[in-house]
């Protein structure tokens, strides 16, 4: 039996099947572990290998694949047909985030533009020891109207929803909400930003957000020229 083999993996491992379960159901429902991150993460970051080549076995009955960077210390969860760093062989999707849910148009936006802002720090030399990217919000907001032509949201409490859920991925961290509110403050971009899309789906999502922009210019306009000519009804 497959329960069997686990908990005789497990005893030569000294986890519980308890432990194991709570390691499992972390990764399947947040998608990320980072060992940095917090003391929680610590600990489930070193059960995962302890058990590495067991989860990996057992992920890949289900066809779930594990992203392991041991250098800066995070795992990242690839569901089914996710194209995964290192395996060529496997299905183009743009993304292999959490399992749970889909990025909405304003977070890929974000995302693709802290993608792009870190392969720039990288090459110029400007990332730490841990591999993080500093950036300041003035210069993130200016690089997402150059890029894509959009703004970054007016409204605090929509800005807040959108940075929380990239700091939920563990794509970004910053010191508190005040950070994120006006343009002098600054967040770091996480080194797992570089494996979180790959160049093919960068390009995908490049092109998808430029379509939807000339869409939503062309609308704007059209917008316009009907009320034009409304103006000159009598």
């Amino acid at each position: 039996m497959i329960s069997d083999s686990i908990q005789e993996t497990l005893e030569r491992e000294n986890v519980s099947l308890t432990e194991f379960k709570e390691l499992v159901i972390r990764l399947l429902n947040y998608g990320v572990l980072c060992r940095s991150e917090s003391q929680t993460e610590q600990y489930l970051y070193d059960r995962y290998l302890r058990v590495k080549e067991l989860l990996g076995d057992y992920f890949a009955i289900m066809d779930v694949h594990i992203f392991h960077e041991p250098k800066f210390e995070y795992l990242r969860v690839y569901p089914p047909a996710s194209q995964v760093p290192g395996m060529e062989d496997t299905e183009l999707t743009p993304f292999g985030g959490s399992l749970r849910s889909r990025l909405r148009q304003e977070e890929v936006a974000l995302i693709l533009v802290l993608h792009i802002q870190y392969d720039k720090a990288l090459h110029e030399g400007q990332v730490d020891e841990h591999g993080f990217v500093t950036e300041s919000m003035e210069s993130l907001s200016i690089a997402m109207k150059n890029i894509l032509g959009r703004s970054l949201p007016d409204k605090l409490t929509d800005r807040r929803r959108l940075f929380q859920r990239i700091r939920q991925l563990r794509l970004i961290d910053f010191r508190q909400e005040a950070d994120i509110e006006s343009g002098e403050g600054w967040l770091k971009i996480h080194p797992m930003i570089v494996s979180f899309i790959n160049e093919e789906a960068l390009q995908s999502l490049d092109t998808d957000i430029s379509e939807q922009s000339d869409k939503e210019e062309m609308q704007q306009q059209s917008t316009q020229a009907s009320d034009g000519e409304l103006s000159h009804v009598p």
